[in-house]
């Protein structure tokens, strides 16, 4: 047991002392000193939505929180596209779209894209609060597997990579996520002003169609980095890809069962 935990001790410096790019600690980032913390963050937001908050909630009216919802999707929309803008400009002007190793410079420019790489995070870390505005709301239906999963599956993912690989070709990630993310909460946002656009199904098929384009475009492009070489790490292909297939079928699950074969269902993804 001893070697165990002796190995496990080495490992675990091995992956975040030696391999992961110091960075984020260097420019004191949040939650990005320890994997411990976006665990911790993870294992609340859980244990809140599917216990304390349907506790808390049991015997309560629904909060409404329109003037909340109509904030929080407006600073969504904001932020979102400003990460489009910054993403935009790094990938016409920086990147080569056949292919890019990650880029740990420690120069202005460098540091700035790694911030906007936090950044981006901070908005995997706010997509959490739907799914807690859903129980306040008592809105348990709406919290399926696949909304949970989405949601801290993204978190998680993009904490991975601001910790060991900011920059380069996976620029391409929260240029097109946040484009995507722009346009769906743009829809929650016109919702929260008017209950009509709950119904408006044409709006609500196409952000599902275009999530479908964003993980099938994702496939295709660290598919490729599988046959190319450029010093982009291919072990992150074989993490996103599978990944990315993953969440196209699920995606295309809920896009069959929504749309194509029963009354159009009011879960909201992202």
């Amino acid at each position: 047991m001893a070697l165990i935990l002796k190995r496990t001790l080495l490992g675990y410096r091995w992956l975040f002392d030696e391999i992961g790019d110091s960075r984020p600690l260097e420019q004191n980032l949040f939650l990005m000193s320890s994997p411990l913390q976006p665990l911790a963050v993870i294992l609340t937001y859980l244990y809140f939505i599917y216990r304390l908050g349907p506790r808390l909630m049991q015997n309560r009216q629904p909060f409404e929180l329109k003037g909340i919802l109509i904030a929080y999707n407006l600073t969504q929309i904001v932020v979102n596209a400003f990460i489009v803008y910054v993403a935009f400009k790094e990938v016409w002007f920086n990147i080569n779209w056949h292919c890019e190793k990650i880029g740990y410079g420690r120069d202005p420019h460098s540091i700035y894209i790694l911030k906007m790489y936090h950044l981006f995070l901070m908005t995997k870390l706010a997509d959490l609060l739907e799914t807690v505005f859903f129980v306040l709301r008592k809105r348990q239906r709406q919290i399926t597997f696949l909304h949970v999963y989405h949601h801290f599956g993204m978190f998680l993912i993009i904490w991975i990579t601001v910790r060991f690989v900011a920059g380069g070709y996976n620029t391409w990630v929260g240029l097109i996520n946040s484009a995507v993310h722009t346009i769906m909460y743009t829809y929650y946002f016109l919702s929260s002003l008017d209950e009509k656009w709950k119904q408006n199904v044409t709006f609500k098929k196409f952000i599902t169609q275009i999530q479908l384009v964003q993980f099938s475009f994702f496939i295709f492009l660290f598919g490729r980095q599988l046959f190319v070489e450029c010093g982009y790490p291919k072990l992150l292909s074989i993490f996103f890809v599978p990944q990315n297939f993953f969440m196209l079928v699920l995606f295309s699950d809920f896009y069959r069962r929504a749309y194509l074969k029963k009354p159009v269902a009011s879960e909201k993804h992202g």
